[in-house]
Order: C-alpha cells, then structure tokens, then sequence
C-alpha cells in the first residue's frame, strides 16, 4: 500500500481532481450544478488533499473570517474511503495550519450526518444552522485551538 500524504493541489489535473471530489460528495447528489462546489474565497484559502500516490481520497479547505477565527468548509471524503479516518486527517491537517498562521477559533456549518464526527474531534455546537437546499440541516459549531 502507497503512503498517505497531504498537500494542496499542485497542479491543474490535482485541482480539477480536488473539485470533483468535492462536486461529487457534497453537491452531485442534491442535483446542484458543477461550480456550486466552489465559492469566491478559494484563491485565498488553504486548501487540503489526502493523497494516496495520485489517488486522492479526501479534501478540505479552510479560509479567514478574522485574523484569529478560520471557517472550514467543504470536507469531502471519498465513499469508499469513508470511516477510515482520512476526514479526521483533514480536519487535523487544516487546524494545524490554521493554528500556525495565528488563528485561535475555527468555526463550522456541519451537516447532521456529520455531527458526530466534529463532536468526537473536539468542536461544540453552538447553534442551528441553515438548512441546505430546503432538506440538509446544518449546526453551527466551533472550537478554540
């Protein structure tokens, strides 16, 4: 079996794999169009991919609401890679590298499917959330680094 590592994308064909990913997972199946998977602060945020050779199997991206609070959003992990711990990776990766650029807070719009997941890493629900396309609920949780 190949090592894991990761990084952010490094190149177009990494990149177009990244947002496949995330199309994929997060919105092909609520019918949501292809580019709904992206918004206006990608250039600007950081951006985690879990690698196995040029598999990739999860994703993450993390940018600035203030100089000391990020949001993360866009975790995604492959189904059939699912529950094997490359989420918590992620999640682990973007906080360290939020926490080394100065953050404190990291704060989250969760799905429900995925609260248990943030409450087992540590963050807390601190209110409801949206609801995405009429049938997601969200929680809004953080967690101080």
């Amino acid at each position: 079996m190949q090592a894991l590592w990761i990084h952010p994308p490094r190149n177009e064909q990494q990149w177009q794999a990244y947002y496949d990913l995330r199309y994929r997972v997060l919105r092909q199946p609520w019918q949501q169009p292809r580019g709904s998977e992206r918004d206006e602060l990608e250039e600007d945020a950081i951006h985690a991919a879990l690698w196995q050779g040029e598999k990739l199997l999860a994703v993450g991206r993390a940018h600035w609401l203030n100089p000391s609070t990020a949001q993360i959003r866009y975790m995604a992990v492959e189904p059939a890679y699912q529950g094997k711990g490359h989420g918590a990776a992620i999640l682990h990766y973007l906080e360290a590298q939020v926490k080394v650029n100065g953050g404190e807070w990291i704060q989250l719009n969760a799905r429900e499917s995925a609260l248990q997941f943030y409450l087992h890493n540590g963050y807390k629900v601190v209110g409801p959330g949206h609801t995405l396309y009429g049938v997601i609920p969200h929680f809004k949780m953080e967690k101080y680094l």
